[in-house]
């Protein structure tokens, strides 16, 4: 009986209402993700776009984490990392619901973006990415719009904990 009344408890908590704006980035920072890899997917050839000096659209698959780091064509490896991966979105989720304002939003940009990614972990059995930023010879890691919202995320938090203290305050 009082694990069911923690269970109730819990579930009361994941809907309050101070929680809905993250819910909503969440989705349209998924959604925003999954169109540009709609997008792309549908309508990529095999040769790099070219957009000016700085960037290609040019779609590789990423069987690795985060910019294409960790890759390997090993399925048991695969299946840990997107394990890893699904188990840590799941721990951010419950830590969003403890955070203050501003913090939940940064979590919230995080937990679209990595959402984006895991879904296609899941379904695709890669990560579509597809932008290519370069300068002359030296070319970044290519990713795509989730790892941008993911990077804005993080840095969104730690810039706060760094540096700003009573941000929450004046939002």
């Amino acid at each position: 009986m009082y694990l069911l009344f923690k269970m109730i408890k819990s579930v009361k908590f994941l809907f309050k209402s101070e929680n809905i704006i993250p819910y909503i980035i969440i989705f349209i920072i998924f959604f925003l993700d999954r169109f540009s890899k709609i997008k792309i997917l549908n309508s990529f050839s095999d040769t790099p776009v070219y957009i000016n000096n700085f960037i290609n659209l040019d779609l590789i698959w990423n069987t690795g984490i985060g910019f294409g780091l960790l890759s390997l064509n090993s399925p048991l490896y695969y299946n840990i990392i997107s394990l890893i991966i699904g188990s840590v979105v799941i721990m951010l989720l419950y830590t969003l619901l403890k955070l203050q304002k501003f913090e939940k939003i940064c979590f919230s940009i995080i937990i679209g973006g990595a959402l984006g990614n895991f879904y296609d972990r899941i379904f695709f059995k890669a990560v579509p990415d597809f932008i290519d930023m370069h300068y002359g010879n030296f070319h970044w890691f290519t990713f795509n719009l989730a790892d941008v919202f993911i990077s804005i995320g993080i840095v969104g938090f730690l810039m706060k904990n760094l540096f700003v203290k009573k941000i929450d305050e004046k939002i």
